[in-house]
Order: structure tokens, then C-alpha cells, then sequence
């Protein structure tokens, strides 16, 4: 199918989920300046909050709840799906597979029933599945592999969306970011951002790592509403880097860090066994290392982001530039207690 015409008119309607979180926040800020009017699913008070101070119309409602999706998207000409649960390492991942593999679905089956006639799903670059030493594409076959139970949720969703939308006729468009930072992220992988940024020692491993700006990635949620082919995939990743170029950008810009112990490859695949005995003991909490995090470290990430560059317009935002606003954010919070001149 091909894509709508890019008129640049207002987008009419808007329906969102996800707009209280970090990548749905983004999202939800650009598409209310490109929006006649937007609505946006909040589960909770303090959700709903952050909605209204976005500039949206919070409505109740869940991504599992199909009655309360269809009435919250009476109307609307559009809907964006960015609601999902992102865990590396999660001790019972039954709730990230229900948001994550039932939440699409449902929310594109409520989408026909509203009569919305366009869903941008956002996916994610770790749904490629790429097998391990290659530049994933769209077009990418999968490695048959997941490391972890985000990256097999999120194939499935992106799965289950797809055909959710051949059967009713709604059109299904999926972005695959992959490692979105900027202001405002402190969870995930922004951990190990924070942490070198504020350490005069850090201890790492030689590895690729993909990043996309959180701006980039917003913006690129419009334009694949304006002109995203249905049925198709755009992997958003505006830079692929080594772990040394890593550190290079970031001593550029804050100094730190002072020193880094490289640990080698062998070292971190013979604690995988370790951790895992660490996760089965660790009680009811989430553990903070486990062996798909380890694995995914030592997999590595490169993206060819340059079909969102040829087919949607995206422009991306250079790493140095993300990397500063996102340590100024963290300084300006008092995160990084004293920074080193630059």
C-alpha cells in the first residue's frame, strides 16, 4: 500500500498510549504541536497529570481493556501504540508479555471498531533479532534467538500487530528504535550512562551500542503517521558505536571517565552461569544482573537507521549533541556530583 500524501496538515485527532512514559512523553509533546486535538490513555492520577500538563486529554483506560480503548478513540483519525513494558531483567515476565504481545493487538482490534484508520506501533530495534557480528535492517532475518524476554515480547507484538492489521483492514505501521536516550531517561540502559558519567573509574566491555535521540525518535513517530508505507517497519538508530567510542564522546564532553578497566569478553561470558544461580535466589525482587543482560551485552547492537532518513525525512540528531543535553539534564538535577571541566 502506498503511503498518505505528506501534506503537512494538521494531524486531526490523535490517540496515544503511553504518553506518561519517557519515550511516549516525547511522542505525545510533538504530535500536541502537530495535532488538531489529542487524547492520551492514563491508568493512574499521576498519569493523567502528566497528560494534562502535556498538553493532551487524558482518558481512562488500559491497553488490555478493548471496551475502554475503543471509546477512548471514537473519533479519531490516527492513534500511536507506545505503551509497553522495557525490563532486561525481570523475574516473572508474564505482565511485559501481556502489555508488550496482547497489548498491540488489542489495541489495533479496538482501532477498527473506533474506525481509526492508522496505528504507528512502536516496536523495537531488539525485535530484529539480528544474529550476532551483523548491521541489521529492516529487512533482516531473524536470528531465531532472543536474550532476553523484552526483545521475544516485542518480535511477538510487532508480530501480532501486523496481522491484527491485514485482518481488519487497519493500517500498521512500526518503528524499531533502538537505545532511545536523552533528558529525562534515568532507567535502563541510562544507568550505565549515568554511572560512567559520575565515576572517575568504570568498568566495561568492549561491545557495539546503538543510539537514538529522544526527539529523533518522537519526530519520527509524525512522519511515519504522515508517510509510513502500512504493513512495513522503519528501524530509528542514529548512531552505532564501539564501547571505546563510547568513552571518547563522553570524556569529550564531562571529563569522565578518568580510567576504564576493559574487562575481557571471556570474563563476562563465565559469569553468565553465575548470574543466573544469583537470579534464582534473589528472592521476589528483580535482579539487577542477569544472564540475557549479559548476553545482550556481549551480542552487541549495530542498526541501519537510513531507510527513516531516505523514506520518512528523519534527520538525526549527532551523539555528541544528545550526550550533552543529557548531562547537562543530570547535572542540572544534581546527579553527577562535580564534574570535571571539559
Amino acid at each position: 500500500m502506498s503511503p498518505p500524501a505528506d501534506t503537512r496538515a494538521p494531524l486531526g485527532t490523535v490517540f496515544v498510549t503511553g504518553g506518561s512514559g519517557f519515550v511516549g512523553g516525547a511522542v505525545l509533546r510533538r504530535v500536541v504541536a502537530e495535532a488538531t486535538h489529542v487524547r492520551a490513555l492514563a491508568r493512574s492520577d499521576d498519569a493523567a497529570a502528566a497528560v494534562r500538563a502535556l498538553g493532551a486529554e487524558p482518558v481512562a483506560g488500559s491497553i488490555l481493556d478493548e471496551g475502554s480503548l475503543i471509546d477512548a478513540m471514537a473519533g479519531c483519525d490516527v492513534a500511536f501504540h507506545v505503551a509497553g513494558v522495557n525490563a532486561g531483567c525481570i523475574r516473572d515476565p508474564g505482565p511485559m508479555y501481556a502489555a508488550n504481545v496482547s497489548g498491540p493487538e488489542r489495541v489495533i482490534r479496538a482501532a477498527a471498531a473506533a474506525g481509526v484508520a492508522r496505528v504507528v506501533h512502536t516496536s523495537s530495534a531488539a525485535a530484529v533479532a539480528e544474529p550476532e557480528g551483523t548491521v541489521a535492517t529492516e529487512r533482516t532475518e531473524p536470528s531465531g534467538t532472543f536474550h532476553t524476554h523484552y526483545a521475544r515480547s516485542k518480535y511477538l507484538g510487532e508480530r501480532h500487530a501486523f496481522a491484527a492489521g491485514r485482518e481488519t483492514g487497519v493500517e500498521v505501521v512500526a518503528l524499531n528504535p533502538s537505545s532511545v536516550q536523552g533528558p529525562g531517561r534515568t532507567t535502563g540502559t541510562a544507568k550505565l550512562l549515568l554511572a560512567a558519567a559520575r565515576s572517575p573509574v568504570a568498568v566495561l566491555v568492549r561491545t557495539w551500542l546503538s543510539i537514538v535521540d529522544v526527539d529523533d525518535c518522537a519526530q519520527a513517530h509524525v512522519l511515519a503517521a504522515r508517510r509510513g508505507v502500512a504493513g512495513e517497519r522503519y528501524l530509528v538508530s542514529g548512531s552505532s558505536v564501539t564501547a571505546p567510542e563510547a568513552v571518547d564522546v563522553l570524556r569529550a564532553i564531562s571529563g569522565r571517565p578518568r580510567r576504564v578497566l576493559w574487562l575481557p569478553r571471556v570474563v563476562v561470558r563465565a559469569a553468565t552461569p553465575l548470574a543466573a544461580v544469583v537470579e534464582r535466589i534473589g528472592g521476589d525482587r528483580d535482579p539487577i544482573v542477569c544472564p540475557g543482560m549479559l548476553r545482550t551485552l556481549l551480542h552487541g547492537h549495530r542498526y541501519d537507521g537510513s531507510r527513516a532518513v531516505r523514506d520518512l525525512g528523519l534527520t538525526y540528531t549527532p551523539l555528541e549533541e544528545t550526550l550533552r543535553r543529557t548531562l547537562d539534564w543530570y547535572a542540572e538535577r544534581g546527579m553527577l556530583g562535580s564534574r570535571d571541566p571539559a
